[in-house]
């Protein structure tokens, strides 16, 4: 391998690219199992060095699921994808240890978002409901601290964990939007969205249903990447100011909501302040241009007998609950 030259590797579960300097050693790496073909990397990428790969469908479910590419000619090992990967699943390292640059040189914001649990309000009976229905299997008993610890590399805040122990764990997801379900414009037979969806917020029912659980999602719009109803935007201009220069980029706006089965909306994410051209890019090309609905509510979705009932072996609690 020559000195400074990208090498890129691929194999079914993993991607990375690597680029050996005199000082440096960097290497950008994806987890392809849990990559779920979302588009966000690739609408991230200042140097359009990522690609989206299309899922094959087949009667309706999920072949082959949808997947990201790298072009190692032009990818500069910034950094921008990591924090912005909504299922964790993109790692830079520098000599061993990972970084992500644009947020040191505090070109990139830190995003906020977490997860905390809270073992004096729990109901230790759930103990083994909470655990089975993390879908990152993040969550585990520590026995020696008798509590439960969250692994937060992998950590999806998808708030399964808060409506399974009842309120005990209190999760902040750094995107806030809508998602909408209209199952009469779905492809007759098609559930692939079920399929790709990282956490339960789209899922079948005991009857065979595609059913939503609004509040479970966590705006990827991974749903919308492999729906064979595809979404169509068009281009417009926008200007902003940072740091005292004015610039102009293009954003798209969807054009056919109306006709889609599925539509995840991203209006707004929590982060830390910071003033750069690259992070109002970036929004410009993930976040909607206004925002239709307000989410849903954290008080009320502990109390869905629905989000309860979409966990695994949560209709008992539901009943329960009822009663």
């Amino acid at each position: 391998m020559k000195r400074g030259t990208t090498l890129k590797t691929r194999t079914d579960t993993l991607m990375s690219i690597e680029r050996k300097m005199v000082t440096h050693h960097d290497v950008l790496t994806w987890e392809l199992d849990r990559c779920v073909g979302c588009q966000i990397c690739p609408l991230t990428c200042p140097k359009d060095a990522l690609s989206h790969v299309p899922a094959e469908l087949q009667d309706g479910r999920l072949r082959q699921k949808a997947s990201v590419d790298v072009d190692p000619t032009k990818c500069v090992f910034c950094g921008m994808c990591v924090p912005m990967c909504p299922t964790n699943a993109i790692h830079l390292s520098l000599n061993g240890k990972e970084i992500v640059p644009v947020q040191d040189y505090e070109a990139f914001p830190q995003i906020i978002e977490s997860n905390k649990f809270d073992r004096e309000t729990f109901d230790w009976s759930r103990k083994d409901f909470v655990i089975q229905n993390c879908p990152t299997d993040v969550i585990s008993y520590k026995a020696e601290e008798d509590t439960l610890k969250v692994n937060h590399r992998y950590c999806i805040r998808c708030r399964q964990c808060e409506v399974a122990s009842d309120g005990a764990f209190t999760v902040i997801q750094p995107w806030e939007g809508t998602v909408e379900l209209r199952r009469e414009l779905c492809v007759e037979g098609c559930l692939a969205c079920a399929d790709i969806c990282p956490t339960r917020a789209l899922h079948i029912d005991d009857a065979g249903n595609l059913v939503l659980a609004d509040y479970y999602c966590i705006k990827c719009g991974a749903c919308m990447q492999v729906c064979p109803i595809k979404a169509e935007y068009e281009t417009y201009e926008v200007t902003f100011e940072s740091q005292g220069m004015t610039f102009t980029r293009e954003g798209q706006r969807l054009t056919n909501a109306t006709d889609l089965p599925i539509r995840v909306e991203r209006w707004r994410i929590k982060h830390q302040p910071v003033q750069s051209a690259a992070w109002i890019r970036a929004l410009i090309h993930l976040a909607d241009d206004k925002a239709g609905m307000v989410e849903v509510d954290r008080k009320r979705a502990l109390k869905r007998r629905d989000l309860l009932s979409a966990l695994k072996d949560g209709r008992r609690f539901a009943k329960d609950k009822a009663e």
